[in-house]
């Protein structure tokens, strides 16, 4: 048999078939060695294989040799980059082909790669330049132009004209042409660039007055999904209800955009009567319902359903796909974690198959949430593969659950490995700043984000107000909210926050009443940063105010955390009998948050009595918790009260609690240095106690007197003097004031409460030094400036 005749049987014969590439380089090896000249046939035939083989490389190999290829074999190669995505391959091998071999097929595939690289404009361009070149379009012309326009939908001109070109060449009664120009119009009518409801009763129009014979399931299906795009599930719904067959497609549109929308009873009746009419259920449908269980408020309840989909799922879907497998599990992954039921979300996890990226990164989401950070610290060191979010989920997580320093070197790897941060990332690497209180990496995250354009997304700007307000420097939280193109609810919380942590509660609450000129309703957690504001600065009748109008004008029920700020902030003022009657209206019991407002109230008023019962009540709800141990403690100390305090101090170590040792940082060139109580470990620590005792020597001369109130043990008054100089906060303060640039800002940080000691101190430092010192304690901070804090020595 000649070569010619083996070429031309086996790759007509194969060109079909999966073994084409073997085939192919076969026959190309056959032609090769036998030195035989293939004419053009045999040489489009085997560019063609290779092309739908994918191995372009040899097909444009074979093309490149051709002294004159003509136009088959020119679209072949066109329509081969088209697929894989090379436009401008395409688009070289189209501009060199002559206008006189041209034809309206390899228009079509021009058009067509044009589609692929989602560029409608040029692919009307070269739509308009094949008419004025008088090439005829054709249903495939039509198809490939309206869904490359389809993927812009900017103008609401192009609809028409394509209409028009679409009658004028007598394609409308085409199905793929008919169903191509509605679902234009649909998505014209819903593309934020033209949001025309002209438009969507133009589409209906199309709709209606096609062929009774051509209203087949896509059209339909288009349809619903335009309604659904344009918010009128009434229309989508009445539609759906007037279908002569049942579309199972077009049902899961309905639940889907129902479940997006919140109507979770909608989407699942809507699930409940497909299920009647015999339409058979799929993987759209389940993760659909499965997501609205995830996603309702309503917890309890949408538990149980969710549980009993579940069920169903495992007793009637039988031989399900791996497509179905991943997407329902991950799906029911993510609803096990929303519910806080990690040990099942593991169960579906582990019993998985095959996981993918989406898999790995809900159960890693899920340890997140719960705050199980050494399990997704696991996930995370397991996973076989990582994505953008996949870092961004572990950096954010660590940032929020303390690990400040972790989530600043993860973020760090991430970048060292080449991925480049998103908005949320960098979110999440400011929030770890903030963590730590490290400004100086704070702001040059912050240039890095300006310098990638990152500065106007919503969750960098917000943790940008939020870190500035954790590292003490409010007016920059200020200049980034000023700043911000586009601020939301969060953005609001998050500057009324930074003015509350300040003390800065006259401003805070005008930022508040700004926000709601600006028609910016506040929701739950504002109300809980404009109490904590009114509490911080004093505010007394107008904390009272907004606790009331919480309810009365927002139709915010306050929960329990409400509660305790409006406690909180009457127990300050020691208006206990308020706050009694405050505790007695509540529509549930007081639970811990509570009796530690009102014992915070007690300590500062030395309230014995009434501490003393608002103590036994925290040490029956959280008798592990040592902060209740140490007030009470602390409040018989300062009423010299050695032998309670000694009982209270036996009954803490008898229940194995310990107190959390109190320590505080400061940042010198970077660099954080952490200071203990009676530290003796710091390296340069002896210097910093000699230049504290000059400096209480010079704050003596101007008054300051220490107050031995605040040691805490039975001993002589000249200890007791020595014990208050070893404070972490005085000492981390000090080391400041040695290292930083003359005039440079202090600012400290502190785990636990600022002693009263160090506080009337700070501001006898701050006068001898000249110098401002700020501390942040676990409530708020202090700015200490010429012998004043801004708190007024109301903490």
């Amino acid at each position: 048999m000649e070569v010619r005749e083996i070429a031309y049987r086996y790759l007509t014969e194969f060109n079909h078939t999966s073994a084409t590439q073997t085939i192919a380089r076969a026959v190309h090896a056959l032609i090769l060695i036998s030195g035989f000249k293939p004419d053009t046939y045999i040489l489009n035939r085997l560019i063609n294989s290779y092309c739908k083989s994918s191995n372009i490389t040899y097909a444009r190999k074979l093309f490149d040799k051709i002294p004159k290829p003509d136009i088959i074999a020119r679209t072949t190669i066109i329509s081969a980059y088209s697929s894989s995505g090379n436009v401008k391959l395409a688009q070289k091998i189209f501009n060199a082909t002559p206008l006189t071999i041209r034809d309206t097929i390899s228009y079509n595939a021009m058009i067509t790669a044009y589609s692929h690289g989602k560029d409608g404009h040029a692919a009307l361009n070269l739509f308009v330049q094949m008419k004025r070149n008088g090439f005829k379009p054709e249903k495939f012309t039509f198809s490939s132009v309206l869904a490359a326009l389809s993927i812009i939908a900017d103008e609401e001109w192009h609809c028409q004209m394509l209409h028009c070109e679409v009658i004028k060449w007598g394609v409308l009664s085409i199905p793929s042409v008919l169903n191509a120009l509605l679902s234009y119009y649909v998505r014209c009518a819903s593309s934020p660039l033209v949001k025309s409801s002209q438009l969507m009763a133009s589409s209906r129009k199309v709709f209606d007055e096609a062929p009774k014979n051509q209203v087949y399931e896509p059209l339909w299906t288009t349809m619903i999904n335009g309604y659904v795009r344009n918010d009128d599930l009434a229309a989508a719904r009445e539609l759906l209800d007037g279908m002569p067959y049942p579309i199972d497609v077009a049902w899961n549109a309905i639940i889907s955009a129902y479940v997006g929308r919140g109507l979770y009873e909608e989407a699942f009746d809507t699930f409940r009567r497909m299920h009647s009419m015999g339409i058979q259920e799929d993987e759209y449908t389940y993760t659909s319902l499965i997501s609205a269980c995830a996603s309702c408020n309503e917890k309890v309840g949408m538990f149980n359903c969710g549980r009993q989909v579940h069920g169903y799922i495992l007793r009637t879907v039988v031989d399900p796909s791996q497509h179905f497998i991943l997407s329902v599990n991950n799906a029911l992954i993510t609803f096990y974690t929303k519910h806080d039921r990690m040990v099942e979300a593991r169960r579906v996890f582990d019993k998985m198959p095959a996981r993918d990226i989406i898999s790995w990164n809900a159960v890693l989401s899920g340890y997140v949430n719960a705050r199980r950070i050494e399990e997704a610290n696991t996930i995370f060191r397991e996973m076989p593969e990582k994505n953008l979010l996949t870092w961004t989920v572990m950096i954010s997580g660590l940032a929020q659950n303390g690990f400040g320093e972790e989530g600043l070197k993860l973020f760090n790897q991430m970048k060292s490995e080449g991925l480049e941060p998103c908005d949320y990332a960098y979110a999440g690497a400011i929030s770890a700043c903030g963590v730590l209180g490290s400004l100086d990496n704070g702001q040059q995250i912050h240039s890095q984000v300006i310098q990638l354009g990152h500065d106007s997304g919503l969750s960098a700007g917000n943790a940008l107000i939020t870190m500035y307000a954790r590292c003490g420097v409010v007016e920059s939280a200020k200049s980034v909210f000023l700043s911000m193109p586009y601020v939301d609810s969060v953005s609001w919380n998050a500057m009324i926050a930074a003015l509350a942590q300040h003390g800065h509660g006259a401003q805070a609450i005008e930022l508040f009443e700004q926000m709601l000129k600006e028609d910016i309703l506040p929701d739950r957690i504002t109300f809980l940063t404009i109490l904590t504001a009114c509490n911080h600065a004093g505010l007394i009748k107008e904390g009272r105010h907004y606790f009331d109008t919480m309810c009365t004008h927002y139709g915010i029920t306050p929960g329990e955390d409400h509660y305790a700020r409006l406690i909180d902030l009457l127990c300050r003022a020691g208006m206990f009998s308020e706050a009694d009657s405050v505790i007695k209206s509540m529509p549930f019991e007081p639970g811990a948050p509570i009796w530690e407002a009102f014992l915070a109230g007690c300590r500062i008023h030395g309230n014995i009595e009434l501490g003393i019962e608002a103590g036994s009540r925290l040490l029956e709800l959280i008798p592990h918790q040592d902060g209740t141990y140490i007030i009470l403690s602390n409040m018989y100390a300062a009423l010299g009260k050695w032998d309670e305090m000694a009982r209270v101090r036996l009954l803490m170590r008898e229940r194995g609690v310990k107190k959390e040792p109190g320590c505080s940082w400061v940042e010198v060139e970077n660099m954080v240095h952490v200071f203990l109580v009676d530290d003796a470990r710091h390296p340069e620590v002896k210097a910093v106690y000699t230049y504290l005792e000059q400096l209480v020597n010079e704050m003596r001369k101007l008054g300051y007197v220490p107050d031995t109130k605040f040691v805490l043990h039975d001993m002589e008054p000249e200890h007791k003097e020595h014990a208050l100089s070893t404070h972490s906060e005085k000492l981390a303060v000090v080391y400041g004031i040695m290292k930083l640039p003359l005039g440079a800002t202090i600012r400290v940080f502190k785990n636990l409460r600022i002693c009263g000691d160090c506080h009337n101190a700070f501001k006898f430092i701050s006068k001898v030094v000249a110098r401002e010192i700020v501390v942040r304690d676990r409530a708020r901070f202090h700015h200490f400036r010429n012998g004043e804090c801004s708190c007024g020595n109301y903490w």
